[in-house]
C-alpha cells in the first residue's frame, strides 16, 4: 500500500484537526517510542487523542480513540521539552504550508502560577501545571495575566523516512527534535538545537495551483510521447503524488495509464484543478478502496480523503465517518510483521535507545584515543627538547620563558630552575611514550566493542517476537557489571534454533542473538559445513550443516542461506547484499570478544536478494 500521506490527506488532516483539537489544551503529552507522541487534549468539552510519528516506514499523524500508551520509562531531550513547553498550552493554530507534507502547531503556554487561597481557610497553593479536571482550569489561575506566556510551534513532517518531529521556540530557533539531522547527513537542510527552522526546500517544479493549459501543453509536448502521463505530472509538478497522478490521467482520459502521446492538455488542467479543489473548499470525503475479492472480504487497497475514480474502478469504495478512521484502517493493513503489544514495542525500544548511548560512549572513547595518539607522536619531540635544555642549562636565566637554539623555540615555565624544565619534558616524554603503547589495544577494544553492539542492535530490531527479545536483553544485561553485594548471575543456556531442511536433508541454521551465534557456528556447525555473513555490517551467523560433509556442496541451498543472512543483517532493505561464504573451519572466535563476534579467512563473497524464511522455505524443500 502507498503512503498515504500524500499533500491532500495532509491538508485533510489539518481540517480535521483544526475543527476538533483547535483552541483546546494539551493535557498529556508523552512518548510511545522515541520518534512517536501521544497526547490528550480537551477541546470542545471532550477529551480528544493525538498520536504523531517520525517512523521512517510509517509516519502518522491522525486521533484516536482513546489515549496511546506512553512509555514513561523513556527519557529523550526532546520528550522533556515536550513537557515543558506544551503540556498545559492551548493549542492556537493548526495549518498546513501550501503543499508541504506537513502539519504545523502553534502551542501557547503560561508559565505555572500560584492559585487563589483555598475556601478552606487553607493559605497553600498550587501549581497549574496538570489540573485534575481541564473545567476547573480557570481556578488554578491560567486566565492570570501576571503569568508570562510561552510561545512554541511544533513541527510534525510527514515525508517517509525524512519524517521528523521539531519542537521550535518563539525566535525560530530549533529547541529540539525526534530526528537530528547534521551536516554529515545532509548538506541542505541540517535539524539540530540552536539552528534556525527552515522549511523543506521547495523542488523547483510547477505549482499545480496556478497551472494552466499553456502550462501542461509545454510539459506534455517535451515528454516522450510513450511516457506515462503520470510519471510526467509527478516530476514536474509540486506536490502531485503518484495515486493523485493518477486519478489526474484517470479523469483526463479515462485511462490511469495513458501516454504522454494520448494526453490533451486543458483536460489534465481542468482534471488537476478538480482533485485540489478540497485545499480550497476543506470539502473532504474519506474512503477506503477494498480488493474485489470473490468471497467478499477484500483487503484494504488504499485509503484517500476525497474520491479516486482510478480506485473505484478496480476496487469497493468504503466511506469511513472521518480522516483519522481512515487512516488507522489503512495502518492496519499496511503492517508487516505485529510486534506484539504496545508495552513490548517500547521495551524493544528502550533497549535500543540504551545500546545507542553506550555506542556514542565508545565513539567518544575512540576519538580520545586517536587525540591522544596524536599526542603520543610528539614523543620524540619532547625527548629531544629535554635534551636541548640540558644541553645549554648555562645559557638559561631565572625566570626565562623560552629557550631558541639550532631552530627550535622551547617554551620554559619560568617558575622552575632548567634542570626542572628538562626533567619535566623528560616526564612527558615517558607519558607520551607509554599511552603510544597502550593505545593501539585500547583503540582495538573500542572498535571490537562498537561492533558488538551495532551486532545487538540489529538483532534487537530484527527480534520476531517476546522470546528473542528477552533473550537479547538478557544478553545486554549480562554485560553490565553486578552490584558489589549482588549474588552472582546464572547464564542461560541459548535455545538451539529451529533449522530449515532442503530437500536433500541439509540443514540451515540463522543465530538470532550473539549466544545464539556462537551455538550455530562453533557448536552445531562442523569444520566441513558452510558459515555466511553479511558482508561488513552486523547481523546473524547462518551456517549450513551439510548431510555429508565433504561431499560437493548445494549451489542454490548456498544461495538461499545467503539471502537468510543478508535478511538478517543491517543491510536487509537493500536491493543488493554481499555476503561472504567460508568453510567453518576458517572461522575463529576473537579471543576475549563479546559474544557472536567472529574473524573468519579464506572466504568468498556473493551477492543475493535478502529474503525472509517465509520466502526461501519452499525454495529449499523443492516445492
Amino acid at each position: 500500500m502507498p503512503d498515504p500521506y500524500d499533500v491532500l490527506t495532509v491538508a485533510a488532516v489539518a481540517d480535521e484537526l483544526r475543527a476538533t483539537i483547535g483552541n483546546g489544551r494539551v493535557q498529556r503529552i508523552g512518548l510511545l517510542d522515541a520518534r512517536t507522541i501521544g497526547a490528550e487534549i480537551y477541546a470542545g468539552g471532550r477529551r480528544q487523542h493525538l498520536i504523531a510519528s517520525a517512523n521512517d516506514r510509517s509516519p502518522r499523524l491522525r486521533l484516536m480513540p482513546e489515549m496511546p500508551s506512553l512509555d514513561t520509562g523513556l527519557v529523550t531531550p526532546f520528550g522533556l521539552l515536550l513537557r515543558k513547553h506544551v503540556r498545559g498550552g492551548v493549542i492556537l493554530a493548526i495549518d498546513q504550508p501550501p503543499l508541504e507534507r506537513l502539519v504545523r502547531f502553534s502551542i501557547a503556554r503560561r508559565l505555572p502560577h500560584l492559585t487563589n487561597r483555598r475556601s478552606d481557610g487553607d493559605d497553600s497553593r498550587e501549581s497549574i501545571e496538570d489540573p485534575e479536571d481541564p473545567e476547573d482550569a480557570e481556578d488554578f489561575g491560567v486566565s492570570d495575566d501576571r503569568a508570562p506566556i510561552t510561545y512554541v510551534t511544533l513541527y510534525v513532517e510527514l515525508m517517509g523516512r525524512h519524517s521528523n518531529l521539531i519542537l521550535v521556540d518563539d525566535n525560530g530557533l530549533i529547541m529540539e527534535s525526534a530526528k537530528r539531522v547534521t551536516p554529515a547527513m545532509s548538506r541542505v537542510r541540517q535539524i539540530l538545537p540552536r539552528l534556525p527552522y527552515q522549511l523543506p526546500p521547495p523542488p523547483e517544479r510547477l505549482d499545480p495551483r496556478h497551472t494552466t493549459p499553456s502550462d501542461a501543453k509545454a510539459v506534455l509536448d517535451g515528454a516522450d510521447p510513450g511516457a506515462a502521463i503520470a510519471d510526467v505530472l509527478v516530476r514536474a509538478w509540486r506536490g502531485i503524488s503518484p495515486p493523485m497522478a493518477r486519478e489526474i490521467v484517470f479523469r483526463a482520459t479515462g485511462a490511469a495509464g495513458a501516454t504522454a502521446g494520448d494526453a490533451d492538455a486543458a483536460a489534465v488542467t481542468g482534471a488537476m484543478r478538480e482533485i485540489l479543489a478540497p485545499l480550497v473548499t476543506a470539502v473532504w470525503s474519506p474512503l477506503i478502496y477494498r480488493r474485489r475479492d470473490a468471497d467478499g472480504d477484500g483487503a484494504v487497497a488504499a485509503f484517500s480523503p476525497a474520491p479516486m475514480r482510478h480506485l473505484a474502478a478496480i476496487h469497493e469504495a468504503e466511506p469511513v465517518e472521518s480522516v483519522s478512521a481512515g487512516l488507522a484502517i489503512a495502518e492496519e493493513a499496511a503492517a508487516d510483521v505485529p510486534l506484539g503489544s504496545v508495552r513490548h514495542a517500547q521495551r524493544r525500544q528502550r533497549l535500543l535507545a540504551a545500546i545507542e548511548t553506550a555506542r556514542d560512549r565508545a565513539q567518544r572513547r575512540l576519538a580520545a584515543l586517536a587525540s591522544e595518539s596524536a599526542r603520543a607522536a610528539e614523543a620524540d619531540r619532547l625527548r629531544m627538547q629535554g635534551e636541548l635544555i640540558y644541553q645549554h642549562l648555562w645559557q638559561i636565566e631565572q625566570s626565562q620563558r623560552e629557550l631558541k637554539v639550532d631552530g627550535e623555540t622551547i617554551p620554559l615555565d619560568p617558575d622552575l630552575s632548567a634542570s626542572d624544565n628538562a626533567q619535566s619534558y623528560f616526564e612527558l616524554y615517558r607519558k607520551a611514550q607509554s599511552a603510544d603503547e597502550q593505545i593501539p589495544a585500547l583503540a582495538e577494544a573500542s572498535h571490537a566493542e562498537i561492533a558488538y553492539l551495532d551486532q545487538l542492535s540489529t538483532l534487537i530490531a530484527q527480534a520476531p517476537g517476546f522470546a528473542e527479545l528477552e533473550a537479547l536483553a538478557a544478553e545486554w544485561a549480562a554485560l553490565e557489571p553486578p552490584a558489589p553485594d549482588a549474588r552472582p548471575r546464572r547464564t542461560k543456556a541459548p535455545q538451539r534454533p529451529k533449522p530449515l531442511i532442503d530437500r536433500d536433508g541439509n540443514a540451515v541454521y540463522v543465530g538470532r542473538s550473539g549466544l545464539q551465534n556462537d551455538l550455530v557456528t562453533f557448536d552445531i556447525a562442523g569444520p566441513d559445513d558452510t558459515w555466511l555473513h553479511a558482508r561488513g555490517v552486523a547481523g546473524s551467523h547462518v551456517v549450513i550443516r551439510w548431510r555429508s560433509p565433504g561431499e560437493e556442496e548445494n549451489d542454490e541451498t548456498i544461495a538461499a542461506a545467503a539471502a537468510l543472512a543478508a535478511w538478517y543483517s543491517a543491510a536487509r532493505e537493500s536491493g543488493g547484499v554481499e555476503v561472504d561464504v567460508a568453510q567453518r573451519r576458517h572461522v575463529r572466535k576473537i579471543k576475549g570478544g563479546r559474544p557472536g563476534m567472529a574473524t573468519y579467512r579464506n572466504e568468498r563473497t556473493i551477492r543475493v536478494q535478502p529474503a525472509p524464511e517465509e520466502q526461501l522455505r519452499d525454495v529449499l524443500s523443492g516445492r
